[in-house]
């Protein structure tokens, strides 16, 4: 089961070190540092049912791309 509590010791640091990982590069590069990040840490997680809660639980809320109700009505 995810564990969606508040679970990381000192989330402000994490959050910092976050950051800086992401400090000096282009939109690419951080989105590549994520990809490969969220695979290190599914790697981590190890168990298919949680890694798929998770997935569920980002993508919740999250209005794919194009269908949104203001572009379609600009379009």
């Amino acid at each position: 089961m995810l564990n969606t509590e508040p679970n990381i010791a000192s989330p402000d640091d994490f959050y910092e070190a976050l950051i800086e990982t992401h400090c000096g590069l282009s939109p690419e590069q951080s989105a590549l540092v994520n990809a490969k990040l969220v695979l290190l840490l599914a790697n981590h997680v190890g168990d298919l049912g949680v890694l798929r809660e998770a997935m569920t639980k980002a993508r919740a809320g999250i209005t794919p791309a194009g269908s949104d109700a203001v572009l379609r009505a600009v379009a």
